[in-house]
């Protein structure tokens, strides 16, 4: 395995969420482990008894902490069927703000109308606004801010009446 490769493989876990990842090969075996803010790796070159390639899958792990107050915890018993959802167009890095010296595209109460820009979500270095496909208010943000987002994971409630 290449330099390269393994920097690569540090990065891809870092932005993931994965707290830690091992992959055993022929000649190398790789341990990545990750924290808030620091990033471990351990890289042993030996020959392991196995032939086969095992490759870890990375877990990405939710965060139920409220860090701003306007992110809402998932409840079964609420019923949400009024209210549509803007949803992620990729996958990326789910950012509520411009900048960190910025204040949010929107919070919790806001009402928004069709082109509105509500996020950014960075994929590979590319930051891309998510703007409103609905007008309405603003009912619930689903998701923590600097947070890994998939392809179609719902981001805002938007109450359209």
């Amino acid at each position: 395995m290449e330099l390269k490769e393994i920097q690569n493989l540090i990065k891809f876990v870092a932005k993931s969420g994965a707290s830690e990842v091992k992959l055993e090969m022929k000649d190398v075996k790789i341990t990545i482990k990750t924290g808030k803010g620091k990033t471990e790796t351990t890289i042993i070159q030996q020959p392991t008894t196995s032939q086969i390639p095992v490759l870890a899958q990375p877990v990405l792990e939710t965060n139920t902490n409220v860090g701003n107050g306007d992110v809402a915890k998932e409840e079964s018993n609420e019923d949400n069927s009024n209210y549509i959802e803007i949803k992620s167009p990729i996958i990326g890095t789910f950012y509520r703000k411009p900048s960190p010296d910025k204040p949010v595209f929107a919070k919790v109460g806001d009402t928004i109308d069709v082109g509105d820009t509500v996020c950014i979500i960075e994929a590979m270095k590319l930051f891309n606004e998510v703007e409103s496909e609905v007008s309405g208010k603003i009912v619930k943000v689903l998701v923590d801010d600097s947070s890994p987002v998939e392809f179609d994971q719902p981001l805002f409630l938007v109450d359209p009446s």
